[in-house]
């Protein structure tokens, strides 16, 4: 009763806005696509749609059947992939979400042993996840997530694969350069750079600064590690990083990496999956090709 065309249309109908261009990009004509659904609701005995002037509103029935579409046709476009490359005795691509902007370096040291070891597998790295990579493991939209905040979800699998410190960065010839450690009163007089996140899930705040009570004078935010940094050696600011990634940048430009407390913040990269997919043999060696890797400043 209820197709795969079914859902199909239902979905491009609400991608695209309207019938005509739902069909044209299914290749069917309005007449057609119409008379699917038509059938569709006949069978089904209540309406998808309804019409306000030229608009199509989905009734509940309507809404119920864009989420199953969203989540289900993905999963099947995944399934004969992956069939196919069976078939033909590939592997196929192993599509890769990041949820860190400075993950992508990190992940940088990994990619290149593993396409060594597994040359007939490509790797695909999405960054468009940065911070809600959930919902694209969920939805068939790449099979891991890099993340150093895992949430844990029922069907969902993470694991440790590197641990590193978040400090403090600042200019070789800033205040603060020659501390051992700071405290978050220091930074009350700071102006803080971060990457553009939401201040709940950055850690400088959530595990430094608001369990003290304490703000930074301004805060600005920078999409792009380079420039942060390049700010900071310039004293407009200071920042918190992973530390490898800021010895990495010290060989390059005059800043310094400072622990943040007396006992410092210690973080790890997270890599996480599907749990029926933990079998597949390349995916299994990409978390086990993670957890060797070593980072050189």
């Amino acid at each position: 009763m209820l197709e795969r065309i079914h859902l199909a249309i239902i979905r491009e109908v609400d991608r695209q806005g309207s019938l005509t261009a739902a069909a044209n990009t299914l290749c069917l004509t309005q007449s057609a696509l119409s008379h699917s659904i038509k059938k569709l609701e006949q069978q089904l005995e209540t309406a998808i749609w309804l019409r306000e002037g030229r608009t199509l509103r989905p009734t509940q029935a309507g809404e119920y059947l864009l989420a199953v579409a969203n989540r289900v046709l993905p999963q099947l476009s995944l399934a004969e992939e992956q069939l196919r490359q069976f078939a033909q005795g590939e592997r196929g691509t192993l599509r890769i979400g990041m949820e860190c902007h400075p993950c992508y370096q990190w992940l940088l040291k990994v990619v290149s042993p593993y396409l060594e070891e597994w040359p007939d597998v490509d790797v695909d790295v999405k960054q468009k996840f940065q911070f809600g990579g959930i919902g694209a493991l969920f939805g068939y939209e790449i099979e891991i997530l890099v993340t150093p905040d895992p949430l844990y979800r029922p069907g969902l699998h993470f694991e440790p694969v590197f641990d590193y410190e978040q400090v403090l960065v600042v200019s070789c010839n800033h205040h603060l350069a020659t501390q051992n450690h700071v405290e978050p009163e220091q930074l009350s007089h700071e102006t803080l750079i971060t990457y553009p996140v939401e201040i709940n899930r950055l850690d400088i705040y959530n595990q430094f600064l608001q369990p003290a009570g304490i703000h930074p004078k301004h805060h600005k935010t920078i999409e792009t590690t380079d420039i942060m940094l390049q700010m900071v050696a310039s004293n407009r600011g200071v920042a918190a990083l992973p530390r490898w990634l800021v010895e990495k940048y010290a060989h390059e430009i005059a800043i310094t990496p400072v622990k943040l407390g007396k006992q410092g913040i210690a973080k790890q990269i997270f890599l996480g999956s599907r749990e029926d997919d933990l079998n597949i043999d390349y995916l299994k060696a990409f978390f086990q090709t993670a957890r060797s890797a070593s980072f050189e400043g």
